[in-house]
Parts: structure tokens; C-alpha cells; sequence
């Protein structure tokens, strides 16, 4: 958490992310100084995301990913949203399984949200592709309070 700005990604990104929005500066600046991970062949995406309580709700999604199969540009993507009750963003990866792991394209999937963390939690992990799910991070925030619910999954442990 940054003031009233909650920041999540799939990497160390957090931290850049973090500086730059503490010091006053934008979410698209911070990621404008990253890029995609370096592990060729697959060129990991890295995905983002802050969701802001100031003046209002609004939250925006962001991918980094490698331009071609060379690594050698990085396309950057915000997606920024108002608010639908009962609607949200989903953002990952990777499309799918193959050798080079094929990255996420289009716009992030829309989603219902379930009335529960824990269906929410349980909807998105179910769904994950067994092979490529490492971890899931699913936050409820109550928009009159800034209080927050967090649910950490992680494939890995128990």
C-alpha cells in the first residue's frame, strides 16, 4: 500500500511502482522505466496494477511484454477503469501452454466478483491452467472503510 493506493504486480516492479507513486509520481511513469522479464525464450510479462481510493474509486492494469520473439523491444499497455458493481479486470501471463510460453494478448478479461474472498479466490485459482499457476493474489476492498481482505495461494505451499 502506497496512502490510499493499493499496488500489486507479478514482480519486483512493487518497489519501482511504489517509489514513484509515494514521491507523487504516475503508475505509467514508474512502468515506463521497466521492462519485460529477461528469460528468454519465454520473456516473462510483467503485469501490474493499483487500484485508488483518492477521490473516488478507480484502478488501472498494465502488462509489460517482450515485442517479439528476440526480446529485443518491450510493448507497455495500461488498461484504466471506473468502476461497475459487481465487475472487475482479470490480467495474467501467459495465453496458454507452448515452447516459448505464448504471452497474454488483448484487453484483460472481464470478470464477475462473487459476494466472497473466498469464491472469488477459489474461481480464479480452479480456472488457472494447472501447469503454468505459480501463485494468486486476490484483495477485497471495502470502498467506505479502506479496509481490505488479502487471500495469497500459492502453488508451492499448503
Amino acid at each position: 500500500m502506497c496512502g490510499n493506493s493499493h499496488i500489486v504486480t507479478n514482480g519486483d516492479q512493487t518497489d519501482t511502482v511504489y517509489d514513484f507513486v509515494s514521491k507523487g509520481g504516475s503508475f505509467e511513469a514508474a512502468l515506463d522505466t521497466r521492462c519485460f522479464e529477461p528469460d528468454a525464450p519465454n520473456y516473462t510479462p510483467r503485469i501490474s496494477g493499483i487500484v485508488e481510493l483518492d477521490g473516488g474509486f478507480t484502478y488501472k492494469l498494465n502488462i509489460l511484454k517482450s515485442a517479439d520473439a528476440e526480446g529485443s523491444a518491450c510493448n507497455r499497455y495500461t488498461f484504466a477503469y471506473s468502476p461497475l458493481d459487481g465487475v472487475g479486470h482479470f490480467l495474467h501471463t501467459y495465453n496458454g501452454d507452448g515452447n516459448p510460453i505464448p504471452s497474454f494478448t488483448g484487453e484483460p478479461e472481464r470478470v464477475a466478483i462473487p459476494e466472497t474472498i473466498d469464491e472469488m479466490t477459489s474461481l480464479l485459482w480452479d480456472n488457472l491452467n494447472e501447469q503454468n499457476k505459480v501463485s494468486l493474489l486476490v484483495r477485497y476492498i471495502d470502498l467506505a472503510s479502506g479496509k481490505f481482505e488479502t487471500r495469497v495461494v500459492n502453488k508451492w505451499t499448503k
